[in-house]
């Protein structure tokens, strides 16, 4: 249950950075990023997906793999996140709360999309996949290979 890849986005529809670590502000997100200190919406602090089903859905459209397309800021290998939605939970000594899931937008759909699956196929399957937005309960950094555990 690592986080395999990390992104941010400084300003919106920029391009994405790729980083080794993060640094994390409790109630305001990532340092650097376009949602931080915003809070427009439940959970805009920082989003996670799951590397295995961006990897699947490549597969089944028989894509080569690239996980940075979904615009989530740390990719994860190994967890369920789907069960952390209302769950406390660390990566490294950062404390977070899974607030809802991530739902796939219509820009995640255009990204993925090709001439045999439109962009609203591919909303429609990844719904539930697309991963986690949550909350940063507590300040530190996150770095790639970072564990992610629950409490306890």
């Amino acid at each position: 249950m690592t986080i395999e890849r990390i992104f941010i986005v400084q300003a919106a529809g920029g391009p994405q950075r790729e980083c080794e670590s993060i640094t994390v502000i409790a109630g305001s997100g990532i340092e650097g990023d376009r949602y931080f200190g915003k809070h427009d919406e439940p959970g805009q602090n920082i989003s996670l997906i799951e590397a295995e089903e961006l990897e699947a859905f490549m597969r089944e459209q028989a894509r080569p793999s690239d996980v940075s397309v979904s615009r989530r800021n740390l990719v994860t290998r190994g967890v369920r996140l789907n069960e952390l939605v209302g769950q406390e939970f660390f990566i490294g000594d950062v404390r977070l709360r899974g607030v809802e899931l991530c739902e796939p937008c219509l820009g995640l759909g255009s990204a993925l999309a090709s001439p045999q699956l439109p962009a609203a196929s591919v909303v429609k399957q990844l719904l539930h996949r697309a991963g986690l937005r949550a909350d940063v309960l507590s300040s530190g950094v996150i770095a790639r290979g970072a564990k992610l555990a629950k409490p306890g």
